[in-house]
């Protein structure tokens, strides 16, 4: 992204009272000459210390007019700088963050308004948490006695029924088996192969019944959860898988719900789109942010080029806004790519 060339301020302050200084002693000296009907002549015939008067005037000035406008320009630019960096901490989502006292003129009123912006913004992000733990409490409560209750009604009926079937086959096929002799190897081969494929489904009926839970912390903490989905992961993916989870403190529910389908989502489009060796998954807090990131080795994607974002980064942008937080999606083709989220944790006090 291209950016505009800043002209630093401190030397334009300094130009510019050289500049004043200059005008100033010009006329003075024009008005000195004026009132003692001096000819301008005399000006440039004067010198002191073999120097011409004028120039040791003009010199004079131009260090004057340097030397308040560097001091006066470095002060402006200090005060400047922390607006700058305030508003950058305020653009990466630290809300927690608050500008020093800059004064009682136009630069310090400019701070104290981006601290009531500030202030603002955090009781806004709370009340975007708030909604959001309130309509995941609210989902929870609606879909728990139907989704769950479906969920369950499928495994067990599957359980009950093809997963038997499935177990009777494989039973009865060891059972042939040892029942024939040694005559007939084809039909001995062609048995086995049935056992072998009853057992195979076996394995994929387990798998599948492992899927019909629902996809939700389930009373669980967020470590206790992303650890368990993480171990999952692991068990049926060729990817390597690592992780480190800190300890995070009690969270609303929104938060938590939220973040930890922004997880499933990141590693869904892992195994699906990425072709990647090896993910890392990182969850930490430091200074009231929470920073979430998944970084893999797969073949990424041009970020430059128009529809490249899938509908999975887009989820995970969205759902990182209901809760205040940013999401950062970094990507160059063969580099994989990075996930980074950052959520603002607020004090109960201000929730």
């Amino acid at each position: 992204m291209n950016r505009k060339r800043l002209t630093n301020i401190q030397w334009r302050l300094t130009r510019f009272a050289i500049g004043i200084c200059v005008f100033v002693t010009l006329v003075l000296a024009g008005l000195f000459l004026t009132y003692y009907h001096l000819d301008i002549r005399t000006v440039f015939t004067l010198h002191w210390f073999n120097v011409p008067f004028i120039i040791v005037l003009l010199l004079f000035a131009v260090i004057v007019g340097a030397l308040f406008g560097y001091l006066y320009g470095n002060t402006m630019k200090r005060r400047l700088e922390q607006l700058v960096a305030s508003i950058l901490k305020f653009e990466r989502g630290n809300f927690a963050h608050r500008v020093a006292d800059l004064g009682d003129d136009e630069i310090g009123l400019m701070a104290d308004h981006l601290n009531q912006m500030a202030d603002t913004v955090e009781k806004q992000v709370a009340s975007l948490q708030k909604l959001s733990t309130e309509k995941a409490e609210w989902n929870d409560q609606l879909k728990k006695s139907v989704i769950s209750e479906e969920r369950q009604r499928l495994a067990r009926e599957l359980h009950d029924a093809v997963s038997q079937q499935l177990f009777a086959i494989s039973m009865m096929s060891s059972a042939v088996l040892e029942s024939m002799g040694p005559g007939d190897e084809k039909v001995r081969s062609r048995i086995a192969m049935v056992e072998k494929m009853a057992g195979n489904a076996q394995n994929e009926m387990r798998a599948l019944l492992m899927h019909l839970r629902p996809a939700t912390l389930e009373g669980k903490g967020l470590k206790e959860g992303l650890e368990e989905l993480f171990e999952e992961f692991r068990a049926k993916q060729p990817v390597d898988i690592r992780w480190e989870v800190a300890d995070i403190p009690n969270l609303a529910k929104g938060i938590e719900d939220h973040l930890f389908r922004i997880v499933q989502e990141g590693m869904s489009n892992v195994f699906r789109h990425s072709q990647a060796a090896s993910v890392t998954i990182r969850l930490s807090i430091v200074n009231r942010q929470l920073y979430l990131r998944i970084i893999d080795n797969g073949v990424g994607f041009d970020m430059d080029k128009p529809k490249t974002s899938s509908y999975g980064l887009q989820s995970i942008q969205e759902r990182a806004n209901e809760i205040g937080g940013v999401a950062e999606i970094i990507s160059f083709p063969g580099k994989g790519v990075q996930i980074e989220v950052k959520v603002p944790i607020l004090d109960k006090e201000r929730k």
